[in-house]
């Protein structure tokens, strides 16, 4: 076991001060217990959660300022505690989770465990090193396979909330299935479901997301600031026009969720994948509920279980980190990335090398 870094040293990292504050300093290397690792961080990939919590400033679960930042990562175990068990050892590729449930509460005792009432989640990925609490060293870290990148293995947490979200709606090969949203989780789900056999029509903003979401096997992508009447387009492109098998929103507006449950056919499935903002109202007509036996879920965050289902999915080669990451950047040019994501958008994820 390596302890010379123990107590010492300092690194480079973003620690976030509040709403669009984000800042590169130095900062000592975390100090880990006994039943901790220290990771030293090949690569830190941006997302969509990521680029939320930066606007705001803060997280009611996961984040307060000030704090280390980033949360989807891969690298090699430094350093482990003494009480880590023999397996996990110092030069070790892993992909720690960025959450891990409890196994004692109500819903984990449900089986539930997504829904864990004291989920513990884990930031600090964009940081030359990062501390990974116990728990999800026990439960939610994985050794990376050989042959697999870090850019890729990194992909996995995001994946493995897709992953659950394709199992809960219940989808089939031979399906159509609407996917509404092309940003970087809309197009795994374009990408996953097509490489299976699904008849995925994609609804997005912007001519770069059109040509992602064709090129990652979407049959047809309409972009929705050149269109009248979204739901009109996607029932012509179904089987009599009944609608889609299931809608996968992938946004999170009262617009687009309105859409999802008018695209949907009788005895079909909506994945209200896409979180709205708090305060958000959506309309929804009782009879189309009632009478088409429409079924509505929500997949919210990933479980052990899909984390392993991801890597397992990236190890077969269904899915490349090269499709999706659209830049490099070290560390001192992420808060620029921010902005960036904040103005364009264009961007679908940026590979942070500390």
């Amino acid at each position: 076991m390596s302890t010379h870094r123990q107590g010492s040293g300092h690194m480079n990292a973003a620690v976030l001060y509040g709403a669009e504050n984000l800042k590169i300093e130095t900062v000592d290397i975390p100090k880990i217990g006994d039943d901790e690792v220290l990771v030293r961080v090949a690569v830190a990939l941006t997302c969509g959660t990521d680029l939320k919590v930066w606007k705001r400033g803060y997280h009611a679960r996961m984040i307060q300022p000030p704090s280390l930042f980033g949360h989807e990562l891969a690298g090699v175990i430094e350093e482990t505690g003494k009480n880590v068990n023999g397996g996990v050892q110092p030069g070790m590729r892993v992909l720690p989770a960025n959450s891990a449930p409890c196994n004692a509460c109500f819903f984990c005792r449900k089986g539930q465990p997504n829904l864990c009432e004291d989920l513990l989640f884990n930031n600090g990925a964009y940081a030359e090193y990062i501390r990974i609490p116990g728990r999800i060293v026990r439960q939610n870290m994985i050794e990376i396979p050989d042959g697999i990148s870090f850019k890729d293995a990194a992909m996995a947490e995001p994946l493995a909330c897709v992953l659950r979200g394709i199992r809960e709606t219940g989808v089939h090969p031979g399906d159509t299935v609407v996917v509404i949203g092309c940003g970087p989780i809309g197009l795994k789900f374009i990408r996953i479901l097509s490489q299976r056999k699904v008849r995925v029509i994609a609804i997005g903003k912007r001519k770069s997301q059109m040509k992602a979401a064709e090129r990652l096997g979407a049959i047809a992508a309409f972009d929705v600031d050149k269109i009248e009447n979204p739901v009109e387009l996607v029932r012509q492109l179904t089987d009599g026009g009944r609608g889609a098998d299931s809608v996968i929103e992938a946004v999170g507006r009262a617009i687009t969720w309105e859409w999802a449950l008018q695209m949907v056919r009788k005895g079909g499935t909506v994945n209200l994948f896409g979180g709205c903002p708090t305060g958000t109202e959506v309309k929804i007509d009782p009879a189309a509920l009632h009478y088409s036996e429409i079924t509505i879920k929500s997949t919210f965050h990933h479980t052990p279980q899909f984390m392993r289902e991801a890597m397992d999915t990236i190890a077969r080669g269904e899915i490349r980190s090269s499709d999706f990451i659209t830049g490099e950047v070290t560390l001192e040019g992420l808060p620029k990335v921010f902005q960036d994501m904040k103005n364009r958008n264009g961007e679908l994820k940026t590979a942070v090398i500390p």
